[in-house]
């Protein structure tokens, strides 16, 4: 009988929480707009693309330590921003910026050159159509939009799979 080595970890994805009534506008535009064959994932803001999956245990404990000393993170939701074949909304905040440096400059070593870059926080809600498919939703979006305010709850630690993310844990903001 031949024994098949362990399949490597996947890496992990690490995403914002964002409290109910934003969470439920963006996954509303979300089921609304983004082609339903791709939509396998609720609306989420991404601050590392791919962090070394052997190291999950490492980071879990980084991530709860960090979660347990940070207060809940005001964010501005201040526009529609146009992706060439979908639509996001840009969230500014120095809150969120500082978090974020300061998990780049803990992990840099490990980090892929996506993750090293600086982070432009935006919540997708269409993507993979036609250019004037989402132009036109872009357009549509932008002639309603009014800012408003947005709070980050915590951290969501996922494994990417290859397509599909698995979520593996939530870390709640509660410094």
């Amino acid at each position: 009988m031949t024994t098949l080595p362990p399949s490597p970890a996947p890496p992990l994805i690490l995403t914002l929480a964002l409290d109910e009534p934003a969470s439920r506008f963006f996954n509303e535009l979300r089921q609304a707009h983004f082609p339903p064959q791709r939509n396998f994932l609720a609306a989420h803001l991404t601050l590392f693309h791919h962090l070394p999956g052997p190291q999950q245990a490492e980071i879990e404990q980084q991530l709860a330590a960090l979660a347990g000393a940070q207060p809940p993170l005001l964010l501005q939701v201040a526009g529609v921003q146009f992706l060439g074949q979908g639509v996001a909304y840009r969230l500014e905040s120095e809150a969120l910026e500082s978090l974020h440096r300061r998990l780049q400059q803990q992990w840099w070593p490990q980090l892929t050159p996506q993750d090293q870059q600086k982070r432009r926080p935006h919540v997708t809600v269409q993507n993979k159509v036609r250019p004037e498919v989402a132009r036109a939703l872009h357009q549509e979006l932008t002639a309603s939009f009014n800012p408003f305010s947005a709070t980050g709850t915590g951290l969501q630690l996922w494994a990417y799979r290859n397509g599909p993310w698995e979520w593996l844990r939530d870390f709640p903001f509660t410094g």
